[in-house]
């Protein structure tokens, strides 16, 4: 899967925890969601993209929900 569709899929998450009025609230939910349900390999390649470009493509939600929690989210490589 490519980065642009993970930051594309990742985004959407954003937008539906974004109407959330507790905003540290929707950084956990985001958070837990992606741990839960994203495959380790997808969180991996989606740090490699913004590693790679950056994280301007990401909402600005999104942006610090993987800035802030980047330790819980990133898998280790795979060696």
């Amino acid at each position: 899967m490519t980065g642009e569709k993970l930051v594309g899929m990742a985004n959407q998450i954003g937008g539906f925890f974004a109407a959330m009025p507790d905003r540290d609230q929707a950084i956990e939910d985001i958070a837990s969601h992606l741990r839960r349900m994203w495959e380790p390999r997808m969180r991996r390649a989606l740090y490699a993209h913004i590693d790679q470009v950056g994280a301007g493509e990401l909402s600005a939600l999104l942006q610090e929900v993987v800035t802030t929690r980047r330790t819980e989210l990133e898998p280790p490589a795979i060696k």
